[in-house]
């Protein structure tokens, strides 16, 4: 995985939020752009998170729930968008 640095905007926000994404995939909010960071405060922050990456390990109750939102996107994909099963 690649090195990102993504900077966006919500339609009718006035700042832009940044993250950074690692190696790893991992996504880091660094803050918003104009309020509280310059671009130098972005570059080196990146740097000191890609310098010191380290993979996270998914604690039990992450991985629970993780598995319980796909059982049950997979159970709606079989079933229909409803509960009453008329799809």
């Amino acid at each position: 995985m690649s090195r990102k640095i993504i900077i966006d905007k919500y339609q009718g926000n006035t700042h832009y939020n940044v993250h950074v994404i690692d190696s790893f995939g991992q996504e880091h909010h660094l803050g918003y752009l104009g309020m509280n960071l310059t671009m130098e405060d972005i570059d080196k922050m990146s740097e000191e998170i890609w310098s010191n990456e380290v993979k996270r390990e998914v604690d039990p109750l992450s991985s629970a729930i993780h598995n319980m939102i796909q059982t049950g996107k997979k159970f709606l994909d079989e079933r229909g968008n409803h509960r009453d099963g008329l799809d």
